[in-house]
């Protein structure tokens, strides 16, 4: 039996499931409310748990595309994640990373063979290209491509299909889909690398402030979220807009590239502390930690206990929306695999149930439809 052929009929199942129950998920959107912690704000009254389409359903199409988008909106996600790194003309576009190698066609264009070089971002060394090289008007050549042809063979049906799209071609997609939906459209936006960029002399921040003004995205009721790895940018988006602001958190031993260059000492270690989250609390709504935070694994990767993060954040007022769950095999924790393929699907569902017992807010995910059938099959348990 090929994988395609393993794996289709599950996906249509929770598909169909996940879409006949959307609508259902946003009339309940309000009486979830009362499960969030305090404070005030629109992201306040997103049902709970909170399903964040992670590069939008990148679990079905080539992530970061307008096809990604629309299928995790047509699946009912309650928010849609870009991230956005520059164009060398200062024009923000929707890439998980700057070096585009593995997500485009790039390395097919003879014409920008010559572009290929080794960088290193954030004490990295990557050789490809990079989005900071090229104008929009050349990104604009390119197409989009699976990330991980090797887990996800079926999403390269799609490779080809869309462009790198722009920021605000994101926002003028999210305006008119608001529209049409009558309801507004959540985002979740990530900077990426915002030191780097900066020191290149292409910030993010403001231009990314200047969009959310022009698109009414700057307020703190605004249907937006913003997110970094590296606090400082969030603390820089505090003093443009008041639109709610999450900090990212990798491991524990990890130590924000931003700190790094400004020599603060702390780690995420640190940041998960109650005194480190009253600081994030000082200028942030919430945090988005490696879900390994919530539930460390054990040496043998199953779930262990889970840690105090969830009980310290909420005592500080913040959310928490952790990353990232996905239905393959390779990305689950060991109890919950089945059979020997690392790209069939586990036990996911049994995996989203251990998450959310640990009282998370929300939870990144590739396939929003799995994760929008298990949060409104957990909602109904408890």
């Amino acid at each position: 039996m090929t994988q395609g052929a393993h794996r289709s009929p599950g996906r249509r199942t929770v598909l169909g499931a996940a879409v006949l129950g959307s609508a259902a998920l946003s009339v309940g959107a309000s009486s979830t409310a009362a499960q969030a912690h305090g404070g005030s704000g629109a992201y306040r009254r997103l049902p709970v748990p909170t399903v964040i389409a992670h590069r939008g359903a990148s679990g079905y199409r080539p992530e970061h595309t307008l096809g990604s988008y629309q299928l995790a909106l047509d699946m009912g996600a309650d928010v849609i994640e870009q991230d956005l790194v520059p164009t060398k003309d200062g024009h923000l576009v929707c890439r998980h990373e700057n070096d585009i190698t593995g997500t485009t066609d790039v390395a097919d264009h003879p014409e920008f063979a010559s572009r290929k070089t080794t960088k290193t971002v954030d004490g990295t060394a990557l050789t490809g290209w990079f989005t900071e090289d090229f104008t929009l008007a050349e990104l604009k050549t390119l197409r989009a491509k699976e990330r991980i042809p090797g887990t996800r063979q079926e999403n390269t049906l799609y490779d080809g299909r869309w462009a790198v799209p722009t920021f605000e071609e994101v926002l003028r997609w999210a305006q008119q889909e608001g529209r049409r939906r009558r309801r507004p459209i959540w985002l979740y936006v990530e900077t990426k690398h915002p030191t780097y960029f900066r020191n290149l002399g292409l910030p993010l921040e403001e231009p990314l402030a200047k969009l959310l003004r022009r698109y009414g995205r700057h307020g703190a009721d605004s249907p937006t979220f913003l997110q970094s790895f590296e606090p400082t940018s969030m603390r820089r988006m505090a003093k443009l807009v008041a639109t709610p602001r999450v900090v990212l958190l990798w491991t524990p031993d990890d130590r924000p590239w931003d700190f790094r260059e400004s020599g603060d000492p702390r780690t995420v270690a640190d940041l998960i502390t109650p005194d480190g989250l009253k600081w994030i609390a000082s200028f942030a709504q919430g945090i988005g930690p490696l879900l390994d935070l919530v539930i460390p694994k054990d040496k043998d990767g199953t779930l262990g206990k889970p840690t105090t993060l969830v009980r310290d954040a909420h005592a500080k007022g913040l959310v928490l929306h952790p990353y990232t769950m996905r239905n393959e095999n390779s990305f689950l924790p060991a109890e919950f695999r089945r059979g020997t393929d690392p790209a069939a699907y586990g036990d996911v569902f049994g995996a989203y149930e251990a998450y959310f017992a640990t009282g998370i807010d929300g939870i990144f995910t590739d396939q929003p439809d799995t994760g929008l059938l298990a949060a409104e099959e957990y909602r109904g348990r408890h």
